[in-house]
């Protein structure tokens, strides 16, 4: 048997070996079916439906245009599957060697970069849906950068930490029927209140300075301020007695 017959009797296998591993530019995806299906344009103008094989626990529908390898299983053209889908017009560049990213063709990005860094890169809303409890643990701080608001929701909010601190450029407003400090209350600026005050227990209310009434009393017990009569009065340089209700 010559080259020429080996040639020949070659062939057909070497045609079918070169048909196993295609390359084409996905048109069509159908998301819809256990395993998602694409519709390509392979080399030499053929056209072909294949499911998509995809790793476990990650799943993504491609962009029309974008670029695949098919395999032919068993060689057989009527059998091909896409293992692999890329799009060279939407991919993150200039990743350090080791970095991971997840990107959308939109611009949002998860990127794990190096030095332990993962940046977030969400264009409009994050949505996390927690079934049970969220834990966050940081070794630092956490920053919150909130351009309008920050609103929580909850039964109960709880804080625990050495000190508080809110500075506020305008104003801090609590809008409740009750508020209970357990401590002491410092008030470095004037106070305010307009439904009244109740002090009791302790020691007392203490004033240092001057205390000024406008358009009321001052009462102990029934003894005012305003009113009250002098018991025992004396005269000229005599000693009266004390307070008494009038």
């Amino acid at each position: 048997m010559g080259m020429r017959d080996i040639v020949r009797l070659l062939a057909p296998v070497w045609r079918r070996l070169r048909l196993i591993v295609s390359r084409g530019v996905v048109r069509l995806s159908d998301d819809g079916r256990k395993l998602q299906v694409v519709q390509m344009d392979l080399l030499a103008g053929e056209t072909a439906a294949m499911e998509r094989f995809q790793q476990y626990g990650f799943t993504c529908r491609p962009l029309d245009g974008a670029e695949a390898i098919a395999l032919a299983v068993g060689g057989s053209r009527g059998h091909l599957v896409a293992i692999a889908v890329d799009d060279r017009r939407h991919r993150m560049k200039n990743l350090q060697n080791g970095e991971v990213a997840l990107y959308t063709d939109e611009g949002d990005y998860i990127h794990m970069k190096r030095g332990r860094i993962v940046k977030v890169n969400v264009g409009q809303d994050l949505e996390v849906v927690v079934g049970n409890n969220a834990n966050v643990t940081a070794g630092g701080s956490v920053n919150v950068d909130a351009a309008t608001k920050i609103a929580a929701t909850a039964p109960q909010i709880t804080g625990q930490c050495a000190t508080a601190v809110v500075t506020a450029t305008a104003s801090v407003t609590l809008d409740t029927p009750q508020v209970t400090i357990t401590g002491a209350l410092t008030v470095q600026g004037a106070i305010t209140g307009q439904g009244g005050m109740a002090i009791s227990g302790g020691t007392g209310a203490s004033v240092e300075g001057d205390m000024q009434i406008n358009n009321g009393d001052v009462k102990a017990d029934t003894i005012s301020l305003k009113t009250h009569l002098t018991s025992g009065v004396q005269p000229g340089t005599g000693k009266s007695g004390g307070p008494v209700a009038s």
